[in-house]
């Protein structure tokens, strides 16, 4: 019996002492800031864990939010129905223009109502916004965060940028500030300001996560592989993409909102989002300041945006890599885009320039992709000269090139308009009109200056029955109708207009080339 307690304390002993002794030994470890026996596998050089000073917990966005929620207003777009709508033309009916009377339908045709957002950039109310959130309006209706409401006028648009200035009337407008998008860094914190779902004055926050972003468009899913080009993968100087990718909540109103720094400056227009279901998923994209400062300039000066082009077709390498395996394996770099074309008077020809060449830098400035050259493409105007940095081979090579228009010279481009370019002003037909020659349709072409029409031979009085297959019964139908053909590829800008003469009543068609 004795034997046995001896036993039991003895191992109760040895229990008591390895219990001290690894308690003991823990207790050193840590107070010598031993880690682990366990050896790092990776060697990270003296690399050292930043601090937590910057941390989001320890970021206050009240300050910014509180300077740039004034400036952010929501945009409200009325489009009278579409002339061009498949589901609502009306065809010229011959039995009609003869006797008169047969065939009139009333169409409900509703207007169609969008929202948006929209970002005061000076205090005499001018707003920038996204092309796409008034694309096609008739109406534009602006209302601030102090709830009072404005009827906006368009000064200016831009499809390649997604990018439209607006103006209110009104003084001392409360404004963001312009930032540096070009100092933005990959990590940093911004918050994006808009009013989604039509709630006013929303705002969330989120992080830089990356930086020139290309080939997303406004709602849709980027395509990577071949971004607006054609069937191998060339893409030329057309819709400008290179914007700033944050994963801060944007969502369907949030468009032409602010993107801003900590420090309450814009450093950016968000424009898109990536979704598959129309709504927020992760992603979200904004037009970097830099562009959009270049962009509002030139429609405020000019009425349009001076565009420069290089006047090159280039693949992406990654692109080449794929299409063209064998020409890849033969470039020296792996960075920059390749030219593969070039257009007419195409000023990096003139240059010197060459087809197989990559672009690797502009001004001293990285070119990684396609959607870099953009960015720094649009903020030259024509006429500027840039340092064009090329591989050719094993050579690397600096090319001054002279910038141009796409008209291929460095002149001013001035906007023209719908009316300007048709060159002629219209009027509606009255009721006693369309009875008297028996139609239930048409407008009247008053007022022919130097445009289209008066080079189409069209004299004044002449009724136009359709455009383009539709019915005509207003000078907004016919605008719409054109501006839609100028959105077009040149080859495709072509209007055919039939119509007559009230004295002879004799159809004529006529087919104008609306192409400069």
């Amino acid at each position: 019996m004795k034997a046995t307690w001896k036993l039991l304390l003895c191992v109760i002993s040895v229990s008591l002492l390895s219990a001290f002794i690894a308690v003991e030994t823990y207790s050193y470890r840590n107070k010598n800031k031993e880690t682990s026996v366990y050896t790092e596998p990776f060697n990270q050089g003296n690399f050292r864990a930043v601090g937590f000073a910057n941390a989001a917990e320890n970021t206050d966005f009240t300050k910014a939010a509180e300077q740039s929620i004034n400036g952010v207003v929501h945009i409200k777009s009325i489009a009278n129905p579409n002339p061009l709508d498949r589901q609502q033309r009306e065809y010229f009916d011959p039995f009609e223009f003869f006797f008169g009377g047969g065939g009139n339908r009333n169409y409900q045709r509703q207007p169609r109502v969008g929202f948006g957002s929209g970002v005061i950039i000076s205090t005499d109310g001018y707003i920038v916004t996204n092309n796409h959130v008034i694309d096609g309006a008739d109406e534009i209706e602006v209302t601030t965060n102090s709830d009072k409401t404005y009827k906006a006028k368009l000064v200016g648009r831009d499809e390649a940028t997604d990018i439209a200035l607006l103006k209110i009337d009104g003084k001392d407008f409360p404004v963001i500030p312009f930032g540096d998008s070009d100092a933005l860094k990959v990590g940093e914190w911004v918050l994006a300001v808009g009013n989604p779902f039509n709630l006013s004055s929303t705002v969330t926050a989120g992080i830089v996560s990356a930086k020139g972003r290309g080939n997303i468009s406004p709602g849709y899913n980027p395509n990577p592989r071949n971004p607006g080009g054609n069937r191998q993968g060339q893409v030329t100087q057309q819709k400008i993409e290179s914007y700033i990718q944050t994963d801060a909540a944007v969502n369907p109103g949030n468009s032409g909102g602010a993107l801003v720094n900590t420090r309450g400056e814009l450093v950016g227009i968000n424009t898109a989002i990536y979704t598959e279901t129309g709504n927020y998923v992760g992603y979200s994209f904004a037009i970097p300041i830099s562009i959009v400062k270049k962009v509002v300039t030139d429609i405020k000066q000019y009425g349009a945006v001076q565009r420069a082009l290089l006047g090159v077709t280039v693949k992406e390498l990654s692109v080449l890599k794929e299409t063209e395996p064998g020409t890849f394996d033969k470039l020296k770099v792996t960075e920059g885009v390749y030219i593969g074309g070039f257009a007419a008077n195409s000023s990096a020809k003139k240059a010197g320039i060459e087809i197989g060449d990559v672009i690797t830098a502009i001004n001293g400035v990285k070119v990684k992709t396609f959607a870099d050259l953009q960015g720094l493409l649009s903020r030259y105007n024509p006429g500027d000269k840039i340092n064009v940095q090329v591989q050719r081979g094993s050579l690397e090579k600096i090319f001054k090139v002279e910038l141009k228009n796409d008209q291929g010279t460095t002149e001013i481009t001035k906007y023209r308009s719908p009316e300007d370019i048709l060159g002629a002003s219209f009027k509606e037909l009255s009721k006693e009109t369309k009875m008297r020659l028996g139609i239930n349709f048409g407008v009247e072409v008053t007022g022919l200056s130097n445009g289209k029409l008066k080079t189409a031979g069209i004299k004044n009085g002449f009724i136009i029955l359709t455009a383009n297959d539709t019915r005509i019964s207003t000078s907004g139908e016919l605008i719409k109708i054109v501006q839609a053909i100028l959105k077009q590829e040149p080859d495709n800008q072509g209007l055919f207009i039939r119509g007559f003469y009230p004295n002879t009543k004799k159809v004529e068609y006529i087919a104008i080339d609306l192409n400069y």
